[in-house]
C-alpha cells in the first residue's frame, strides 16, 4: 500500500550554501588556470645590476675556467663558466639560475661533464687557480 503522499511530486532539496572551496558551481576564472604563469625576469635598472653582479661574483668564487677546486663532493675541474641566465635556466632546469659551472670530476677517470650551480662556501677550496677568460654564451665561447 502506497500513500498519497509518496505519489505526488515533492519539490527539490534545498542546495546547500556554496562552500569556500570549489565543487563545480563556481564560475572559472579567466584563463582558466589556478596560478599565474611565470612571467620573464623584468628588466633591471642598472644600478641593481651592478650589485647582482657582484652577488654572482661572490657566489661563483674563484672557479674560473681551468681551476680545480675541492669539497665534500670530490674535486673538480672547472671548463667552462656560464653566465647567460637563458643558457643557465636552461642548463640547470632552474627558474632564477644566473650562472652555472661546467665541470668534470678529476678523481674519476672518463667522468662526464656536468653542469652545476652550487654557492661557493667555506667548505670549498681551491687546488688550482685558473683563467678569468673564457666565459660561455648560449650561443658558444665568448
Amino acid at each position: 500500500m502506497t500513500s498519497a503522499v509518496a505519489t505526488t511530486q515533492r519539490p527539490p532539496l534545498p542546495v546547500r550554501p556554496t562552500p569556500h572551496e570549489r565543487d563545480g558551481r563556481q564560475p572559472m576564472p579567466a584563463g582558466g588556470r589556478p596560478h599565474p604563469q611565470r612571467s620573464a625576469v623584468p628588466d633591471i635598472d642598472p644600478m641593481m645590476s651592478e650589485a647582482l653582479r657582484r652577488v654572482i661574483d661572490d657566489q661563483i668564487g674563484p672557479r674560473q675556467p681551468g681551476a680545480i677546486h675541492q669539497n665534500a663532493d670530490g674535486a673538480f675541474e672547472v671548463i667552462a663558466l656560464v653566465r647567460d641566465p637563458k643558457g643557465t635556466r636552461e642548463l640547470l632546469k632552474r627558474h632564477g639560475a644566473q650562472w652555472a659551472l661546467i665541470v668534470k670530476d678529476v678523481l674519476r677517470p672518463r667522468a662526464e661533464l656536468v653542469a652545476i650551480g652550487s654557492v661557493w662556501t667555506t667548505s670549498d677550496y681551491l687546488v688550482r687557480e685558473g683563467k678569468a677568460t673564457a666565459t660561455v654564451t648560449v650561443g658558444g665561447a665568448r
